[in-house]
């Protein structure tokens, strides 16, 4: 038999087979389903499986989170209480700087009051919810503020450089315009999170959403976006670096101190405590140089 008719397939009558490379559509496609398969089991299948080893105590600041913006949103609806939360919560770039800084941890819970604000609890609720069980609780908060911090301090410089400086700076009316409140967190958490666990995905669609929004709407709100995804950015490239040996470990302040016996050489040692060794006093004799009772009674015995 010739070789040619070796190479006919029985299954489809005869016929010649011929070997075909899947074309570019196909590729694009299959690469597509797998980055979008890799990023679900990344960003959400792994978060709900921790979710529920940890049961309800992993969406706690999630719940605090919401709490505290349905509080503030409904405080903010009488006049009193809308001053109560501007007094509180309220950042704006005119405001001194010690005074922006105690008031931008409660900064998070104050919403807009111009946007809806239940779709911005849904988007608060599953930011803080995949962050918690992806980051830890430590983490999610120190992303959250410094994102957020990032931002506040960027308007202010920009109000400080004023509206005719490359486009960058802004007028000083806009240090009248409060802070995005926690949807900068939100944009802050969502990027960081995209970066560190590989998502280009949902780091298009988080980054590219707050460009578009800052051209569609250019305002304080958009920049500041913008610069809490840059800081997102920032801190996801340094996760898993070594700390350097110039900077202390913050996880050595929540330590606590070990008790210790009252000061000075004579005073008795606490409970659990162990007694430092005296180096100045004389070292113990070996028991090679210790006299024996038996050979002390064997030579008085001689003598």
């Amino acid at each position: 038999m010739r070789p040619v008719e070796e190479r006919r397939g029985a299954a489809g009558g005869g016929g010649a087979v011929r070997d075909r490379a899947p074309g570019l559509p196909a590729r694009v496609g299959a690469f597509v389903l797998r980055t979008l398969r890799n990023e679900g089991r990344t960003i959400f299948v792994d978060p709900v499986r921790r979710l529920l080893r940890r049961g309800p105590a992993g969406l706690l600041l999630a719940g605090v989170a919401v709490g505290g913006v349905i509080f503030f949103h409904a405080l903010a609806q009488r006049p009193a209480g809308a001053d109560v939360v501007r007094a509180v919560g309220g950042v704006q770039g005119d405001l001194p700087l010690w005074l922006a800084l105690l008031r931008t941890p409660v900064s998070l819970y104050v919403p807009a009051l111009d946007l809806p604000v239940w779709a911005g609890i849904t988007q608060l609720f599953l930011a803080f919810a995949l962050a918690e069980n992806s980051l830890g609780r430590a983490r999610t908060l120190a992303v959250a503020y410094a994102t957020t911090l990032a931002g506040t301090l960027t308007a202010r410089v920009m109000i400080m450089a004023g509206p005719d400086r490359w486009g960058f700076g802004l007028p000083p009316e806009a240090g009248q315009v409060l802070d995005t409140g926690p949807s900068a967190a939100v944009v802050g958490l969502f990027t960081y999170i995209s970066v560190v666990r590989r998502a280009p995905v949902v780091f298009l669609l988080t980054g590219g959403s707050m460009v578009w929004e800052s051209i569609a709407k250019p305002n304080l709100a958009g920049r500041e976006h913008l610069v809490a995804v840059a800081a997102a950015i920032v801190l996801g490239l340094l996760h898993g670096r070594r700390r350097p040996a110039w900077l202390p470990d913050p996880r050595s302040l929540l330590r606590r101190p070990k008790r210790s016996g009252p000061a000075g050489p004579a005073g008795p040692a606490g409970p659990g405590t162990v007694a430092a060794p005296d180096f100045g006093a004389p070292a113990a004799p070996s028991a090679a140089e210790m006299p024996s009772t038996w050979a002390d009674g064997r030579v008085n015995m001689d003598i």
